[in-house]
């Protein structure tokens, strides 16, 4: 009995799968529509001029980083409903899990891309006042640990 209730117990992470699908889903459609906004915007007012190119560059580089951000939700969703639900899904080969470690290291892989994407949106948008250099270094130490620790977990 306690077995099978045991056993039973692992279909409450389809909670989380369906509130991380639909976090996923929810940030990849309302970043499209910011995206679409502000195409639509820089028709419309036909502005034209160096500046509006990289304020247009930034918010691409600021819809990228929210993809980013809605993949990495959406792998954990999938992640979890393969390791704990069904693990006979089909599942593309990069995304390939068996572990709740392989679930983390593609978690650090994104979240390393996530930074990293943050670091250049805060240098296309760099105005040469703000000291960049710091919040790069820091970036850059935050990104240094995390792929230490995807090389030390790798190499088990």
């Amino acid at each position: 009995m306690l077995r099978r209730l045991l056993a039973a117990s692992r279909y409450i992470m389809i909670v989380p799968v369906v509130g991380t699908l639909l976090g996923s889903f929810a940030l990849i459609l309302y970043e499209i529509v910011v995206l679409t906004a502000s195409i639509y915007e820089i028709l419309v007012e036909g502005a034209i001029s160096t500046k509006a190119v990289k304020v247009f560059a930034v918010g691409i580089v600021e819809a990228v980083d929210v993809f980013l951000i809605g993949i990495a939700v959406y792998i954990t969703g999938i992640g979890l409903y393969f390791l704990f639900v069904d693990e006979t899904l089909p599942l593309p080969k990069w995304l390939r899990l068996n572990s709740f470690e392989d679930l983390k290291a593609n978690l650090i892989s994104v979240v390393i891309a996530v930074l990293a994407v943050l670091f250049l949106r805060e240098a296309v948008a760099w105005d040469g006042n703000a000291d960049i250099a710091a919040f790069g270094v820091s970036l850059a130490l935050v990104i240094a640990a995390l792929s230490l620790y995807l090389f030390k977990t790798n190499s088990r």
